[in-house]
């Protein structure tokens, strides 16, 4: 199995790094952000973690990417397949995203590297 490397990151601090699949988890999920009480939590946070994945659509997505995951990997070209998923500031959604995938493909039998590049930013004040 090919290695698997997923990057979380925010798209207000800085541009979406290269991967093979990029998703974009800004429009479509529930932010906890706009939740006073979970605003300055983090994915490292059960409550954030709580929140995201009680969002209706993100285990579908989880389970989406994994497939894609598995397709890119099945290909005959060997090499790291690069996950990006974003958020707007990369504390809360795409960081929880990026743990459940990495679970999700762990439990498929594919070694898995997982960078959260923004979740120790300060929270965006928006």
């Amino acid at each position: 199995m090919a290695v698997v490397e997923i990057v979380s990151f925010g798209y207000l601090h800085d541009a979406p790094p290269a991967a093979h699949l990029t998703i974009d988890l800004r429009h479509h999920f529930r932010d906890p952000h706009v939740s006073p009480e979970l605003r300055y939590m983090t994915a490292n946070d059960e409550p954030v973690r709580t929140a995201v994945l009680n969002t209706p659509g993100i285990d579908a997505l989880v389970d989406a990417t994994a497939t894609a995951v598995a397709a890119f990997a099945s290909g005959p070209s060997a090499g790291t397949v690069t996950v990006a998923d974003g958020c707007a500031g990369g504390r809360h959604r795409a960081p929880t995203f990026a743990r459940a995938l990495a679970n999700r493909l762990v439990a498929a039998g594919h070694a898995v590297v997982v960078t959260h590049r923004d979740i120790d930013r300060p929270v965006v004040q928006r």
